[in-house]
């Protein structure tokens, strides 16, 4: 079992400390849990937080001692973070441990010198101002989340959901994390500021009235399936559904069905032993070939390396130490 510390820094934002909590708490492995995870704050007891309620949190900074992973979460305010954090962090940096980001908490892993020359992200709103205090940072306004080494950034909102489940993917695979995905009601793992993976993220779903569509697609990805076949079933026009498509998902219908096709495809490079002619096959990619043409271009890695690179087959390697650096 992994141990995650969530830091909370007064004002504490719920939302940003119920997303590594609720995440995190599904993943499951061969039966047992994957985490444990604890929230955690320079003076324990209560803790106000940006709806005005007290948030009682028992744990001191002693738990980032204990843990696998941190994630420091996003405030309600731009201010000085507390000196005690920012000790925590550099203590947890030095030891090796891995530490992430929600929204605003990006600002706690700048100031304590962790992002120095990287890659990181916040909330787009408050992208300039990263950018003014720690010049010194790579500061990527426009994606969802960003990994340089063993410290990751998210965006805002639901964009730390996508950092999380990426974690999860990293430590556990992508069958692991969809599956937590599924059970919390949420979007399967997107891609986000691994810019070798992608330079374009999925954005997110805005409607519903392709919902049962796409869905059906998602089920079907083994056929060849055209924009005849998504029209009909659900049961407009190409044009309509082209126009529908594009205002709910912000991508075309073929778009969309792409990046599910790879990303099915990574989910069987990672969990089966399946030929890559066959993975192809599966999820409708046609050609071994094709597979690796859209991989590379994907994450800049054939086929084979990224088995070799992801796989999760019960070789017994720690979890933390294989994963993505």
């Amino acid at each position: 079992m992994l141990r995650v510390a969530v830091v909370a820094s007064p004002p504490a934002s719920m939302f940003n400390l119920a997303i590594p909590e609720m995440l995190f708490d599904k993943a499951e492995v061969d039966g047992r849990p994957g985490y444990e995870v604890v929230i955690c704050t320079p003076d324990p007891g209560p803790v106000p937080t940006t709806g005005g309620l007290d948030l009682h949190v028992p744990r001191g900074l002693e738990a980032l001692r204990e843990a696998d992973t941190v994630i420091v979460a996003g405030t309600g305010k731009l201010h000085s973070p507390d000196p005690r954090v920012l000790t925590a962090l550099r203590e947890a940096a030095g030891a090796g441990v891995r530490i992430a980001s929600i929204c605003t908490g990006a600002f706690s892993l700048a100031e304590a010198g962790l992002l120095k020359g990287r890659r990181a992200t916040t909330y787009w709103t408050h992208a300039g101002e990263l950018r003014r205090r720690h010049p010194d940072v790579e500061v990527q306004g426009d994606v969802l989340y960003a990994q340089d080494g063993p410290f990751l950034t998210s965006s805002g909102y639901a964009a730390g959901i996508d950092l999380c489940l990426h974690l999860i993917r990293t430590d556990y695979g992508a069958a692991v994390a969809n599956e937590v995905a599924r059970l919390a009601l949420v979007a399967p793992v997107r891609p986000g500021g691994q810019t070798q993976f992608t330079h374009t993220p999925l954005p997110p779903e805005r409607g519903t009235a392709c919902a049962d569509t796409r869905g059906w697609a998602m089920r079907n990805l083994d056929k060849p399936l055209t924009l005849t076949d998504l029209a009909r079933h659900a049961g407009v026009s190409v044009r309509t559904l082209t126009r529908r498509f594009h205002a709910e998902s912000g991508v075309s219908p073929l778009q969309w069905l792409l990046h599910q096709r790879v990303e099915r495809a990574r989910e069987l490079l990672e969990s089966t032993t399946l030929p890559m002619d066959q993975v192809a096959a599966a999820c409708g990619l046609g050609s071994a070939d094709s597979l690796r043409v859209h991989l590379v271009r994907r994450t800049g890695l054939t086929p084979s390396a990224y088995r070799a690179q992801f796989t999760r087959l019960g070789t017994g390697a720690d979890p933390v130490s294989s994963s993505v650096a």
